[in-house]
């Protein structure tokens, strides 16, 4: 058995950028940054570290959610899986990109910014609506993320 599961909070780095596939199915990119911080045991100086997370968002309920209320700055729980892809740049070099990716059931999104804090904002996608995602997953990635910069 093997289990592939993220879970971040952090605050979101640029407004959500929404595309569509050729067959006109919706998703969501943007940025998360975690961060941790502790004071140094040397000087007592605060200290930070600041991780940037690609996030992915497949299932259709939650772009919808993220279209309508997500933006720079919201502060996010999600659940979801890591996935690492390749893909060329322009100058035909191979690269290789680790997203956090929301795709079926196993993912969640909640709005955790206390103004926003209503049933809207907290979703899970239906099995049905799973179902239906998980048979393009394949074909929706290469298609809609294969550009030359991963955001």
């Amino acid at each position: 058995m093997s289990v592939n599961k993220v879970i971040l909070v952090g605050n979101v780095g640029q407004d959500p950028e929404i595309r569509a596939t050729k067959d006109g199915r919706e998703l969501a990119n943007f940025s998360l940054a975690t961060t941790e911080n502790w004071k140094d045991k040397n000087t007592g100086e605060r200290k930070d570290k600041t991780e940037w997370h690609r996030i992915v968002v497949f299932s259709q309920g939650l772009v919808g959610v993220i279209k309508n209320y997500v933006k720079k700055g919201s502060k996010l729980y999600i659940e979801g899986q890591i996935c690492t892809r390749k893909y060329t740049d322009k100058q035909g070099i191979e690269k290789y990109t680790t997203e956090i990716v929301l795709q079926n059931f196993n993912s969640s999104l909640q709005m955790l910014d206390s103004k926003s804090n209503n049933s809207q904002n907290d979703y899970k996608p239906s099995q049905e609506e799973v179902m239906s995602h998980d048979k393009a997953f394949d074909s929706a990635v290469d298609e809609a993320l294969d550009d030359e910069v991963p955001f």
